[in-house]
């Protein structure tokens, strides 16, 4: 099939699941109480008004707000009541964190992605190492959960990436440097402790910290027997790539960048490779999300292939449909490719607007 007929493909299947979505959220035997009640103010039925992606463009902007605060069972549909709960956290380091309440979501996402994982680097049954946030985040029971569905067990450290980010603030520089030796600390005795760790998830920051502690250690990743990496984060800049493909990992280790939040699941990465200058390409799960590159001046309109705007995402699964919201990142707008026909997205680095007040810390 060639990629016109792909992209006609993908695109047809992404309304049949917007219509399957829009019925289930505003039916009132499977919807959930914060959609019903906002359809009831609209003055038109989503069900018969919503036929493919474009008509979600009738719902007026999504607000971040309606994430902050309780009750948080407003968010949980009808037609998945009395399932096992998990809630989970983004944000929250000054003010109320957003939630998204979960029951397979995360599940379903990392299963997705692990279909992406070359066996070579990325071995079933290897024992991996969570380099990354803890506490009410996501991404520690997601990745635990990727370990545990390619058959391997997870050991993970203990990291707040929001007392990170208030000492950053507070300009205590020596302290956030302690920090982040105990985090990497941590990282070290599990590598050295004999259980057999072929994989992991960090952090360009942490991966660097990391390399450079075992470097003065006398050792390398490669040499403790890491042979794959499933990174993650927005200063994956192509430099970054290049610096850790050459320099902290050498031959032999895969590393995977992604792009992923708490609202969107994982965003997969085309393959990087030095003759396309170690470009990332990000490409949204579609049907399950769908990113778009909005004008920063109409956020109604996709920029063209090339061009810089914000990141507007569309979540649309049974558990949660958020419809257009705006991200606090930016990007160029990328061509669909075999693999991931649809629109992708390149350079993803902090909202401009944001950006002066958006705090990375170590994590």
């Amino acid at each position: 099939m060639d990629i016109s007929s792909r992209i006609q493909e993908a695109k047809e299947r992404l309304d049949a699941h917007v219509r399957e979505i829009i019925q289930w959220h505003f039916d009132p035997e499977t919807g959930c109480a914060f959609w019903l009640e906002f359809a009831s103010k609209l003055g038109w039925d989503p069900r018969q008004r919503i036929h493919c992606f474009e008509d979600l463009r009738m719902f007026p902007p999504f607000e971040d707000e309606w994430l902050r605060g309780g009750p948080v069972r407003q968010w949980v549909p009808r037609g998945l009541k009395g399932l096992p709960l998990f809630v989970f956290e983004t944000g929250g380091t000054t003010g109320v964190p957003k939630s998204r309440v979960q029951i397979e979501d995360f599940r379903t996402d990392y299963e997705m992605f692990s279909q992406t994982l070359p066996e070579e680097y990325f071995p079933l049954g290897a024992n991996w190492l969570m380099l990354g946030p803890s506490g009410p985040r996501r991404l520690r029971v997601a990745v635990e959960h990727l370990c545990q569905h390619r058959g391997g067990i997870c050991f993970c450290v203990d990291l707040d990436p929001r007392w990170v980010i208030k000492l950053v603030k507070a300009g205590k520089m020596d302290e956030l440097t302690r920090y982040k030796a105990h985090v990497i600390e941590q990282a070290v005795t599990i590598l050295h402790a004999g259980h057999d760790i072929r994989c992991m998830f960090t952090t360009p920051k942490l991966l660097e910290a990391l390399a450079e502690e075992l470097g003065d250690r006398g050792t390398s990743i490669r040499e403790l027997g890491i042979t794959g990496i499933f990174a993650g984060g927005t200063e994956f800049t192509p430099q970054f790539t290049r610096f850790a493909m050459e320099e902290l990992l050498g031959p032999g280790v895969y590393m995977t960048p992604t792009y992923g939040n708490t609202l969107m699941g994982l965003a997969c990465s085309k393959p990087v490779m030095a003759e396309s200058d170690y470009k990332i390409s990000y490409y949204a799960p579609q049907p399950r999300a769908v990113i778009e590159v909005v004008s920063f001046d109409d956020h109604n309109k996709v920029v063209d292939y090339g061009r810089t705007g914000r990141v507007r995402l569309t979540t649309l699964t049974r558990e949660t449909f958020i419809p257009g919201f705006l991200e606090r990142d930016e990007g160029e707008r990328e061509p669909p490719y075999e693999k991931y026909p649809w629109d992708g997205i390149s350079g993803v680095r902090p909202f401009r607007q944001l950006g002066a007040t958006t705090v990375v810390g170590v994590y």
